[in-house]
This record gives C-alpha cells, structure tokens and sequence, in this order.
C-alpha cells in the first residue's frame, strides 16, 4: 500500500470518516471507522499531516493523536466549506478536510490543554447558571403580575422585594401560591450560592496564573476575561498581529470593498461571542473614568466618545484592548500605561 502523508479525519459521535492521500494526492483510503477503533487505526499509520474541523471533542482526539506522533491541525467550519465539491455527507467533509489542511495559507485553530478546556468548562457552567437565574427570575415576575404584582427589573429587586411578597398576608396572594413562590425564592439562592462558587473558582485561578496577573492590569479586565481569553486562545501566536486576534474576536468592522474603495461597515460579530461580550463590557465600565483620567488611551477613548457614541467607543476600546492583550501574551511582556 502506498504511504499516507495526509489524512482527513470527520469527527462524529460514533463512526468517523477518513479520506488519507499520499503525497501525490492520489486517494489511499475512504473509509469509515468506529469510535472504539479510531486510535487503533492511527497507532499502526505511519506519523502523518491530520486535519480536522474544530468541533465538539476536536480538541480531545488532537490530543490524542498527536500522543502517536501525527502532527495534528484543526480548522473552523467555515475554512472547510469552499473545498467541499459536492453535497454534503460525511465522505465529502472528509475529503474536503484532506484538501484544506494541505493548503499553505490556511489559519488553523490552537489545540487546547486539558487544563484549558477545564477552565473553559468553568466559564460555561458559570454563564450557564446565570442564563438559568435570568430565566427564572422573569419566569417569577411573570407569575406576580397574574396577582396584580408588577416587580421592577433585575435580579436585585426581585431579592429585595420577594421576602416583602411573601410575608405579606394582605396582598390576596393565595396559598399555593405564596408555597410556589417560596420554592422559586430557593432555587434562586442556590442558583446565586453556584454563581459565587464559580467566581471564587474563577478568582482563584487568576491568583495563580502570572499570564492572568499580568493581563488584568490593563484596565477594564478581570479574572473573568483573563481567564477565559488565556484558556481559549490558547498560543496567542497562532494569530500575526494584534489586528487579526481582534477580527477573530468580531471587533474589527465588515468590509465591502472593490476596486480600490474601502467601505467599512459594522463590526463583523465573528469569532467569540463570550470573549467579545466580555471586552466590550469592560470597555464600557473604563468609559465611565475616562473623563477624569488625563492617559492618552483615555483622551483617544474620550475623542471617540464625544465625535460618535458611547457604544463605537466601547467597541473600540476594546478592540485596542485585544490588540494589546495579543502583544502582551505574544512577547511576555508587562502592560505599561501611556501618559
């Protein structure tokens, strides 16, 4: 048989497609494969190019194969679909992985760590509970104003005001109803109990990274965002500059243009939504200082603020943000304010 050089691999839950060529190109094997037969499979190849698309359980198989010596590259979806000839099925992806993973200017996606993906686990139990909190909160209000109770929004006025509902015995609520709503009144302190809990998992961890450390002291950044751009980017210099970190997070606007006109539209929203949303968050509390700092990212932030909005000002705020996080993960180096 001739010698593999490249394999497609398509992930699945249970049977896997391979697509390998050798280093002619021509077809070696088109094959599917059970989950339990996979490694097995790899471990009698010889130490080939594998690519994959960077999807549920990408990150784990990568692993995995690379422990076998094959040299190992995820690509996002959306990298693969133009190689795709035909129809979609799983021969097809397969084959279409083979041909994107050959191509010298493709951008693949950082394997992560175990460590990385349990720290990323942390995130989404945390964002998780509180989507769920949220729910129930509105679900609560809700049910109060078929008893003629309007309750403002936010969590901390349902917290304040709900003890107030409950103990008072002249508001007409009946009594199965005071018992439900005693009920949702706990599952919303052990839903705010989990929260804290992961918060204190999340400080903690940040205590004890130094790449953590040195990120929170640009402003606007936190254990949160520190933590999670760390575990999800994983070797920021997969990324060649700064700028192309911060289109990957979708803070970088969508162009149109053609023939030599530039026409910028909004940003592009691509990437991580979760990282974006938290740049762009503490972008907007730094705002709130900017007026009394005297800094130049200030004074720019503040000239931005003033000719547009507060909105283009966070966003791009945080975009310069991305840009120095990616400088500073990228050199090891110390974030120094500008006077």
């Amino acid at each position: 048989m001739k010698k593999i050089t490249r394999i497609g691999l398509d992930l699945a839950k249970n049977v896997f497609q391979i697509h390998a060529v050798n280093q002619q190109g021509e077809v070696v094997v088109r094959k599917t494969i059970k989950r339990n037969k996979l490694l097995e499979y790899f471990a009698q190849c010889d130490p080939c190019l594998v690519g994959m698309e960077a999807c549920a359980g990408a990150h784990y198989w990568a692993r995995e194969l690379r422990v076998l010596g094959h040299d190992v590259r995820l690509i996002a979806a959306q990298f693969v679909r133009p190689y795709r000839k035909s129809g979609k099925n799983d021969a097809n992806d397969a084959e279409a992985i083979c041909e994107a993973v050959s191509r010298p200017s493709m951008r693949f996606v950082a394997v992560k760590t175990a460590e990385q993906q349990s720290i990323l686990s942390i995130h989404r139990s945390r964002t998780l509970l509180i989507s769920e909190r949220t729910a129930l909160v509105n679900h609560l209000r809700g049910l109060l104003t078929e008893f003629g109770i309007v309750l403002p929004q936010g969590t901390a006025s349902v917290r304040r005001e709900l003890p107030w509902i409950l103990e008072d015995a002249e508001n007409g609520l009946p009594h199965l109803a005071r018992e439900v709503f005693s009920d949702i009144r706990e599952r919303l302190k052990r839903l705010d109990d989990s929260i804290v809990k992961y918060d204190k998992w999340i400080k903690q961890l940040a205590h004890e990274d130094e790449l953590a450390q040195r990120v929170m002291k640009l402003g606007g950044i936190g254990p949160i965002t520190a933590t999670a751009i760390i575990a999800t980017i994983g070797d920021a210099s997969t990324f060649n500059n700064g700028r192309q970190f911060a289109a990957w997070l979708g803070l970088t606007p969508r162009q149109n243009s053609s023939g030599g006109k530039n026409r910028l539209g909004s940003i592009s929203k691509r990437g991580d939504t979760y990282l974006r949303t938290l740049l762009i968050h503490g972008s907007r509390s730094v705002l709130l200082q900017t007026a009394n700092r005297s800094d130049s990212i200030s004074q720019w932030a503040e000239a931005i603020k003033n000719r547009r909005n507060n909105n283009i000002a966070a966003v791009a705020l945080a975009a310069k943000n991305a840009r120095i996080i990616w400088a500073m993960l990228t050199h090891r180096t110390e974030y120094k304010l500008a006077v």
